[in-house]
This record gives C-alpha cells, sequence and structure tokens, in this order.
C-alpha cells in the first residue's frame, strides 16, 4: 500500500515566531498513544478471513456433484439406466493407464485445487489489516482487538513526512514487516532531510500502536529537473 503527495516549490521556510520553539529534530513529548504503545505487553495475533466466497463455490461444487451421483444412483436401483457420462467415465477410469497424459493432468489439477484449499484453510488472509497492540491495566479490554489499514498507516506517515521542512513530495509503502519512505528535497541538505524524516516518520509509528513494529526505510532524493 502507498500513497504519495506533492507540494509546489517554495523559496523561502515558514521560521516559527518563537526562537526558543522546538526544533525539527527534536522529540515531540509522548502522547496517550504512544504511552500505551510501550505499556502494553501483548502481540494480538493477526485477523482471519471468514473465506465466504472460497467456501461457497467449494459448498456449492460439492453438493451439485454428490446431488448428480446419489441421483443417479437413486435412478439405477429403480430399474432405469444410468446416465451417459458416468458410464463413460467409470470405463475411462478403468481402462485407462496411470502414466496417460489426461490422468496425469487431472491429478495435477485435483492436487492444486486441493493444495489451494488447504492453504486458505490455514492461513489468516486479511493482509491489508494491521493488528494494535492490547491496552493493559484498564479493566474490560482484554477482549478488544483493533486493526489498523495499510493505506491509512500509509496516509498517515505520508503526511508527517510532508511536514518536514525541505519535502516537495513524499511517497510511503507500507508492509507487514517493513515500511519504505521515499522523499524528494528540493533544499536543504540531503543528510539533514533524512535524519529529520528519520525522527519524524520513527515517532509516527510508535503512535500507531502497532503489534508489530515494521523496519522503516527511509530515501531522501533531488527531484528531477525539467
Amino acid at each position: 500500500m502507498s500513497a504519495n503527495t506533492r507540494r509546489q516549490p517554495t523559496g523561502d521556510i515558514d521560521r516559527p515566531s518563537d526562537p526558543q520553539g522546538p526544533s525539527p529534530t527534536e522529540e515531540p513529548p509522548d502522547t496517550g498513544a504512544t504511552a500505551t504503545a510501550r505499556e502494553s505487553g501483548k502481540s494480538p495475533h493477526r485477523f482471519w478471513s471468514a473465506r465466504r466466497i472460497p467456501a461457497t463455490i467449494a459448498a456449492l461444487l460439492s453438493v451439485a456433484a454428490i446431488g448428480l451421483l446419489l441421483y443417479d444412483v437413486v435412478s439405477m436401483r429403480a430399474g432405469r439406466p444410468g446416465m451417459r457420462w458416468r458410464r463413460r467415465l467409470a470405463e475411462e477410469l478403468a481402462t485407462r493407464p496411470l502414466d496417460d497424459i489426461w490422468m496425469i493432468v487431472g491429478a495435477a489439477v485435483a492436487m492444486a485445487l486441493g493444495l489451494w484449499l488447504f492453504l486458505l484453510a490455514v492461513t489468516p488472509g486479511l493482509r491489508r489489516l494491521l493488528p494494535m497492540r492490547q491496552p493493559t491495566g484498564t479493566p474490560g479490554t482484554e477482549e478488544v482487538r483493533a486493526g489498523l489499514d495499510r493505506r491509512a498507516a500509509a496516509l498517515v506517515l505520508r503526511d508527517r513526512a510532508m511536514r518536514v521542512p525541505g519535502v516537495q513530495s513524499a511517497q510511503v509503502a507500507v508492509g507487514r514487516r517493513k515500511v519504505k519512505a521515499r522523499a524528494w528535497a528540493h533544499f536543504r541538505d540531503l543528510a539533514e532531510v533524512r535524519t529529520d524524516l528519520d525522527a519524524t516518520l520513527g515517532e509516527a509509528l510508535t503512535s500507531l500502536c502497532l503489534a508489530r513494529q515494521p523496519k522503516l526505510t527511509v530515501d531522501v532524493r533531488r527531484p528531477k529537473k525539467g
């Protein structure tokens, strides 16, 4: 997930009216979200997807196949001839060798479908949702679980990156384990901008209260001319 924005270059920097105010590199005081993140020691697991669409498709196909087979069996018990497709399928399965190309293709397709259903059953899914830490010390919050969408996290980090002086445009990609931030600076030294971005985005990541703190990577470049 990524977010990006751009603003027009300016010739002057807006200076704060208070000369003794906090500089961009100074760490802001701990907010309530940051304090909660530090106090929490729990790491909830990822959210599990309901898998409604694959489960519905598999159930409908199974019901259709079993119902058709049962209808044919009941028809044969009633003295009627079996369906032509079932007799043909039984004959092919009885006469074709195991090394036949169609037998191999059919077995490969069945194995691939089974492996796909197995992976859906044992994997959580919902990769866009990042689990957040559970607060401790507050009664009634033991069963509360919260998650943050990766696109929302990218928007928050991009907004914080655009507040750093010298940043003309920024792009942030948030993954489950890594956060990649790329910024283009049209003035100030690139090393200074990178240092400020590291501090600002690091504090922003902490304030998100994620259960697993992703690794931050910052890249600062000059915008292309022309």
